[in-house]
């Protein structure tokens, strides 16, 4: 159930109208990083959580909400960026600032280009927010990903929340208004809140690493592949111990030659770590059943309710 308070979570407000940076902003009402997206990624993926994990649907729910509140927040901050677009596409009188505008040559050319490559709020939308990103191109649920697995999920959202966060980054550098540049940097700010949140959720879950269940195979897993031809570099991610597994990283300095010795790294050990193929299928094995546990005991097998009420008297 959700309830609309009429007042937004933010104060927005503007200086003057922009119509350019409202296009700019679509950004984040439709666009593949913005509020839309993220709400319907977290309301999406929390269904799976319901029951067996009751306290991960507060989180993704709560938030996605919250990103309901942002999208309100942003639809208000292009509208009154519009000024008084839309009240002007209404003016059907000679005298109204549009029809003045027709008056020069340049001037009618100059409009038409910008309807040309900013249709949105002038040819289309009548002078409101559209479900499109900057260029126009319409939201999709393919911005959506929701893979039913919550250490898939839960790395998803941490990197949607830093990518929603580079954006407003980026949208700061094209306003000079101070009220926008305030509602900017408190959008961006509760991007980094929820990556925080979301990164201690996927804390709770352990084992986490790697996502999903199945463990890599050990033969595979440490070995870094020298790629490219030119000037190598080294750091922890070709070096020393890996970071989640603490396996010492095999550097491969001539893959092609590698390959051909190992007839397509077929006959090949473990090298550099503890785990085994057995060891592997007995990890497997275990998170297996134990994941499937946890969803089996929460879900009913017969009658199921979503929801628990009060008693009615």
């Amino acid at each position: 159930m959700f309830y609309h308070v009429k007042e937004l979570q933010f104060n927005a407000r503007v200086s003057k109208p922009d119509p350019r940076f409202a296009r700019l902003l679509l950004e984040q009402f439709g666009g593949s990083n913005g509020e839309l997206k993220a709400a319907m990624q977290y309301f999406t993926q929390a269904f799976t959580c319901k029951q067996p994990y009751p306290d991960k649907y507060d989180l993704l729910m709560d938030i996605a909400t919250e990103e309901f509140s942002h999208l309100e927040i942003v639809g208000a901050t292009i509208q009154m960026l519009l000024g008084g677009v839309n009240g002007e596409l209404k003016n059907a009188v000679e005298e109204s600032e549009i029809m003045k505008l027709m008056d020069g040559k340049a001037a009618k050319e100059d409009f038409m280009h910008e309807a040309m490559f900013n249709p949105q709020f002038t040819v289309l939308s009548g002078g409101g927010p559209t479900l499109t990103d900057s260029n126009g191109n319409p939201w999709t649920a393919a911005y959506v990903t929701a893979n039913g697995d919550l250490t898939v999920d839960l790395r998803s959202n941490i990197a949607s929340e830093s990518r929603a966060k580079i954006v407003y980054e980026y949208l700061m550098k094209f306003t000079d208004d101070p009220y926008v540049k305030e509602t900017l940097r408190f959008l961006m700010t509760r991007e980094v809140t929820h990556y925080q949140q979301f990164e201690a959720a996927l804390n709770t879950i352990q084992p986490n690493f790697p996502p999903g269940i199945l463990q890599g195979d050990p033969r595979h897993s440490n070995t870094y592949y020298n790629m490219s031809n030119g000037a190598d570099a080294t750091g922890p991610w070709n070096e020393g111990k890996s970071s989640q597994l603490g396996e010492t990283w095999q550097y491969i300095a001539d893959p092609l030659a590698f390959v051909q010795e190992t007839s397509g790294l077929q006959g090949l050990k473990p090298k550099g770590t503890d785990r085994t193929e057995k060891s592997v299928e007995k990890m497997n094995k275990a998170l297996s059943e134990e994941r499937s546990d946890e969803v089996k005991s929460a879900v009913p097998t017969g009658e199921n309710q979503w929801s628990t009420y009060p008693d009615s008297k």
